[in-house]
């Protein structure tokens, strides 16, 4: 096995043991990646296609899991005024508290330098970008990194959309990102 196939299968791993610990009272780890995305992303990449294109799913799958994290309790769902057919998730305080754990992949990247951590992180970010030019996914970026961002005397807002921006939202991931 070269190099690249022994990085490749260490991700894989250290991603399938991740995953197993996941395992929380009545989720799967399909659930919690959800439940993961929904806590970092801003209101309007909170459909259930963004789900699903972030965590390389089908719309139907992801549709059926957030729609079983309603019922658990995890999520509400929000119609869209506009178009009744357009619906968003929101985490409630259960759902929030299972977004927010911490496992031990965390504590084990914690342990590394700074230095190392910040390298390891823009390594890996190149190989993803990389690997989402080439398959034509969107990066769902940061917002305040988005080319789109603009910050005003009134505070941030979105020049795509044509709407203010909270605080909270210029540090969300975004479907709509595009580096600046």
């Amino acid at each position: 096995m070269n190099t690249t196939e022994q990085i490749r299968a260490l991700i894989n791993r250290l991603a399938r043991l991740d995953a197993a610990e996941t395992w929380e009272a009545d989720l799967n780890p399909a659930q919690i990646a959800a439940l993961e995305y929904l806590a970092r992303a801003n209101r309007f990449s909170r459909a259930p296609s963004h789900v699903a294109e972030f965590l390389g799913t089908t719309r139907g799958t992801m549709s059926q899991t957030l729609k079983s994290l309603v019922r658990k309790g995890y999520l509400t769902e929000r119609r869209s005024e506009n178009d009744r057919r357009s619906i968003t998730y929101d985490l409630t305080v259960p759902g929030v508290a299972l977004a927010d754990r911490r496992g031990v992949l965390l504590g084990a990247i914690g342990v590394l330098p700074d230095r190392e951590q910040q390298h390891l992180c823009e390594r890996l970010s190149q190989i993803l970008t990389a690997r989402l030019a080439a398959n034509g996914g969107r990066a769902f970026g940061i917002c305040k990194t988005c080319a789109h961002h603009r910050a005003t005397g009134d505070g941030a807002y979105c020049a795509l959309l044509s709407l203010p921006l909270t605080p909270e939202e210029t540090t969300q991931l975004c479907h709509e990102q595009v580096t600046a």
